[in-house]
């Protein structure tokens, strides 16, 4: 499984942001997709997650209501949609698959990484 993550940008507080993760490679239903963010000099935090088959979604407490992450099986692509960005936010953001049958909260759970997109959210 492959990953390429997309969309970061400059963006001012209060503004939207979606970032894409194409997915290449064999997927299954079961597998969870998910997007992880790491600020500068602190350690890769979850951020949300979304099972291949879309039956469930989990999100960060600090980024409920305003991000939403999504799947599009014909494109093999996840999506986060991000709202109401604060500076807070500023961070790599990295997609993630994880191979087997539940979901993760940790980096350690996840197999196979994207190369992170940069968001830099300005006040």
């Amino acid at each position: 499984v492959q990953l390429q993550a997309s969309g970061g940008g400059l963006v001012q507080a209060g503004g939207s942001l979606r970032l894409s993760c194409a997915v290449s490679g064999r997927i299954f239903s079961f597998y969870n997709m998910a997007w992880f963010r790491q600020a500068p000099g602190e350690e890769r935090e979850f951020v949300a997650s979304i099972f291949w088959s879309g039956d469930s979604t989990n999100y960060a407490d600090s980024v409920k209501g305003r991000f939403t992450i999504s799947r599009d099986t014909a494109k093999n692509t996840v999506y986060l949609e991000m709202n109401s960005l604060k500076p807070e936010d500023t961070a790599v953001f990295y997609c993630a698959v994880r191979t087997v049958r539940y979901g993760g909260l940790r980096s350690s759970d996840y197999d196979y990484w994207g190369q992170g997109t940069l968001v830099t959210v300005s006040s």
